[in-house]
């Protein structure tokens, strides 16, 4: 609930429109971070943590620790692939702790998955731009205008963060370009 000035109204289904986002983009790379670390379910119990969420589980201690188990995963991976494959994980468990704060770092919490996991899908194909674009082309596809909504009740996103930084920039404008007249 918003009332004072710099807050986002957020409902808890906002929260798993958001999350389930980005279990599903975090999902598509999830093998890149298999092949490379085949005995560490650390990515995969976050994914599978945040729809759990997004299918109207609690928001709790477990979600969070899976987020920080991924995070903890992103650093043992042997490939830069694997390891933002690894962080597209966590950051899908962390979607579901979106604040409702009006500030342009939020949007990371929306987007990060989807931006992480174009990431690892370019470096899968020798760092080819074009691959991480068509990525980010098929997440805009799955947007529901729930997510388009709460995306835009918040500011743009910020500058920096490496190529990172401009995948959720390039998502991020892409979303807001959506009418959903659908």
């Amino acid at each position: 609930m918003a009332g004072e000035e710099g807050e986002i109204a957020l409902s808890r289904q906002d929260l798993r429109e958001v999350t389930a986002f980005a279990a599903a983009c975090a999902e598509t790379v999830l093998e890149v971070f298999e092949g490379d670390q085949p005995d560490d379910a650390r990515p995969r119990d976050a994914i599978g943590a945040a729809w759990e969420f997004a299918r109207g589980g609690e928001r709790g201690k477990a979600l969070r620790d899976t987020a920080w188990a991924a995070l903890k995963a992103a650093k043992s991976a042997d490939t830069t692939a694997a390891h933002e494959a690894a962080r597209a994980a966590m950051s899908a468990a962390g979607a579901a702790y979106l604040h409702p704060l009006a500030k342009a770092t939020q949007v990371k919490h929306i987007l990060g998955a989807g931006a992480h996991a174009a990431r690892a899908a370019e470096l899968v194909a020798d760092d080819d731009r074009s691959v991480g674009v068509g990525h980010l082309e098929r997440m805009v596809r799955r947007a529901t205008p729930t997510l388009v909504d709460v995306l835009k009740r918040f500011p743009t996103a910020p500058s920096g963060g490496g190529r990172v930084g401009e995948l959720i920039r390039m998502l991020d404008a892409d979303l807001r370009s959506l009418t959903h007249a659908d």
